[in-house]
């Protein structure tokens, strides 16, 4: 292509996005409420899985909450009930495929179709790479790539025959830098 032409192609490009930039400054599309949706968040027992459960707890959203720490759950539980939400809890170990789908599966039995899907649980084995052993790099990738591709299949059909839900899958930024004593975190 004419390199005259491209510099046009792209300041029309540049032009475009910040006249649409502009408009949906001055006039932002209305939110999305999330009032009454099924939300299963996995990783639920601390950190951003907690906070995210609140979040949607203050949203009035309905709650199943997974992590393979009982307390931590009941913790992050009684904190979205005191915000005034319904919560579930299940104690899954998101490194096992099977405890996934077959949890998954008394989810939609017992409480009903998950119309969003929190992908959180994440584990990660603080060492160098000679002293990561294979169980700990094994486990990572279970739980931070494995995990999210049951939870998807398990749920992301009920929600394409109901035309109706959303998948968040959450990945840290440390993936995307160089960390010392994290090698398996990739």
């Amino acid at each position: 292509m004419n390199p005259v032409l491209e510099v046009l192609a792209f300041l029309g490009t540049l032009l475009y996005a910040y006249a649409e930039a502009l408009v949906k400054l001055l006039l932002p599309a209305k939110r999305k409420t999330v009032r009454g949706e099924l939300v299963l968040v996995t990783g639920a027992a601390r950190g951003l899985g907690r906070a995210t459960a609140r979040e949607f707890a203050r949203r009035q959203s309905r709650l199943v909450l997974w992590d393979v720490e009982a307390h931590g759950l009941k913790e992050t539980a009684a904190q979205c009930e005191g915000l005034g939400a319904t919560v579930h809890t299940f104690v899954v170990d998101c490194s096992k495929r099977e405890e996934i789908y077959s949890t998954a599966e008394k989810v939609k039995k017992d409480i009903g179709d998950v119309s969003i899907l929190v992908n959180n649980a994440g584990v990660i084995a603080t060492a160098d790479l000679l002293s990561t052993q294979d169980h700990q790099v094994e486990k990572t990738f279970e739980v931070n790539i494995l995990a999210h591709i049951w939870t998807t299949r398990a749920f992301l059909p009920t929600m394409m025959k109901n035309n109706h839900g959303h998948i968040v899958t959450v990945a840290s930024a440390a993936g995307q830098f160089v960390t010392s004593f994290m090698v398996a975190y990739w």
